[in-house]
């Protein structure tokens, strides 16, 4: 057998370098900016920006220029591509390593979405967990300055790509969900990341960089993309949600 077929996998030698390492356990649980990560990591900058064009190049991470201030990007793990090479990388080693598990389906708990104007990104968010959870758990979604109806294409994407009928459903406040505790908190609008107060209990937050598809000169494809991304992402949290009813069912 030839040396080359012995060289370990790409994701094997990205992701095994150490800082890239603690890079993708960064962003696998929000979207961050450089400086951001670079708090996180502890290392500079210019290592640190070194290190995530290598993660981008390998197509282990995205990054996304911030829809609130230009200047930003916000930075994201692509756990599609994650899975495929992981299922690579094992395959690689031994045929029997690609099967995987289907996720178990979360149950209790409470998640809270946050966007600007409740008429888009997060209703669609809540709309699909608690789709895709059968509405085993608590979803919510609420806005900083919500506007006054659903964009039509939210509600029109919802029934055309994923059945899903929001009725009656208009925005709300954020204000109107202040006694309520929640487990997850996650912002969809990196607008409303900088506006969210905190809410008791100490809830995670997470943080997802969708572009407002309203603002798309092609708002019928960006609706689309957006319920899509946000149906991979919610695909992605699920089984997050599952291990921390366990690890809170722990004594």
């Amino acid at each position: 057998m030839g040396a080359k077929s012995q060289d370990p996998p790409a994701f094997v030698r990205l992701a095994a370098h150490p800082l890239r390492w603690r890079l993708l356990t960064a962003l696998a649980g929000s979207d961050h900016r450089v400086r951001e990560l670079v708090d996180l990591i502890g290392e500079p900058q210019n290592l640190v920006s070194y290190h995530l064009r290598l993660l981008r190049d390998g197509g282990l991470v995205t990054a996304s220029r911030s829809s609130f201030d230009g200047r930003d990007s916000y930075y994201h793990l692509d756990l599609d591509h994650c899975a495929a090479a992981l299922s690579g990388t094992a395959a690689a080693l031994h045929p029997a390593l690609r099967q995987q598990s289907p996720a178990e389906l979360p149950t209790g708990g409470g998640v809270l979405f946050i966007c600007t104007g409740n008429s888009a990104r997060s209703p669609i968010a809540e709309a699909l967990l608690r789709h895709r959870t059968s509405g085993r758990i608590e979803v919510a979604s609420a806005g900083i300055r919500p506007k006054t109806e659903l964009h039509p294409d939210a509600v029109r994407v919802l029934r055309h790509d994923f059945g899903i009928d929001l009725g009656d459903r208009r925005p709300r406040h954020f204000d109107t969900l202040t006694g309520h505790r929640f487990d997850f908190v996650i912002s969809v609008c990196d607008k409303a990341r900088e506006a969210c107060p905190e809410l008791p209990g100490r809830p995670r937050r997470m943080h997802w960089s969708i572009p407002d598809p309203a603002t798309s000169g092609d708002p019928g494809h960006a609706f689309a993309h957006t319920a899509a991304a946000l149906d991979t992402r919610i695909r992605h949290l699920l089984p997050v949600l599952t291990a921390s009813r366990i690890e809170g069912a722990q004594p």
